[in-house]
């Protein structure tokens, strides 16, 4: 009887697989069978990350370089992915970045980048790849929010306001999908994960001061969020659409003093 989990047959997406959340994400979905690709910008961080990612588990994978703060990389990316793997069934859209500035200090540059990278290029993905979903009456979209678009703190009004946009599209996307099948889209909103992103502009002092804060009292790894990314990967969380899975670590219980 196979697991609810299997993944046997499908072929995933992870955008920015080369490392961190990614990486880990990428690794969990091809240890339950799913071939798999990854894209990032740089070419010898993905090359090193997709052999780790298959290592022993006999599955195909491809990666390609994208830049996906750039709108016209979307469909030379799906059309190499589509091509080498034969579809896409799984879609999660992780890559983004964050550029801590306060509202006064934000240049239309960055914004637009930003902007681009972390909201639209989900969009124009999960427009990719709907057609062929709705066609095998199959497909999950996961989304890769922030627990920063649920709070948020001083310099991060463009960060949070792109991924309180995901949580949005999320809702809006499962209503659009719904009816067409098993087509289900889901964000998770990651906590204080140690990956390069905030390990680059938090110093030490800020990265203890952010572990007390959560209720298990540290960062997570990245290969903790491989769980909640493979359930709603999978057939176990079949019932799931248009939710918000946060994984935190506790960091957004707490009231206030």
């Amino acid at each position: 009887m196979q697991s609810p989990f299997s993944l046997t047959g499908k072929r995933a997406l992870i955008t920015g697989g080369s490392k961190g959340l990614g990486k880990a994400m990428a690794r969990a979905f091809a240890l339950h069978g799913a071939d798999i690709a990854i894209c990032s910008r740089n070419a010898a961080e993905l090359e090193s990350a997709l052999e780790e990612i298959l290592a022993g588990t006999h599955r195909r994978g491809v990666w390609e370089v994208a830049d996906l703060s750039k709108r016209e990389a979307v469909e030379p990316l799906l059309r190499e992915v589509e091509t080498a793997l034969g579809g896409i069934d799984i879609l999660v859209n992780n890559a983004g970045s964050n550029a801590p500035q306060e509202i006064d200090q934000i240049d239309d540059e960055t914004w637009d980048r930003l902007l681009e990278l972390n909201l639209s290029s989900c969009m124009a993905l999960s427009r990719g790849v709907v057609p062929g979903m709705k066609e095998r009456g199959w497909g999950r979209i996961i989304h890769i929010s922030s627990v920063m678009g649920l709070a948020s703190t001083a310099g991060r009004s463009l960060y949070s306001a792109t991924k309180a946009a995901l949580i949005g599209m999320t809702r809006a996307m499962a209503l659009d999908l719904g009816p067409h099948g098993n087509i289900t889209v889901n964000s998770i909103a990651p906590g204080p994960f140690l990956t390069d992103l905030p390990m680059s502009f938090f110093s030490e002092e800020a990265r203890a001061a952010i572990a007390t804060r959560t209720a298990l009292g540290r960062w997570g790894n990245p290969e903790e969020l491989a769980g909640p990314a493979l359930l709603l990967a999978s057939d176990a969380g079949s019932y799931i659409t248009g939710s918000t899975l946060v994984v935190d670590g506790g960091a957004t219980i707490r009231t206030m003093r």
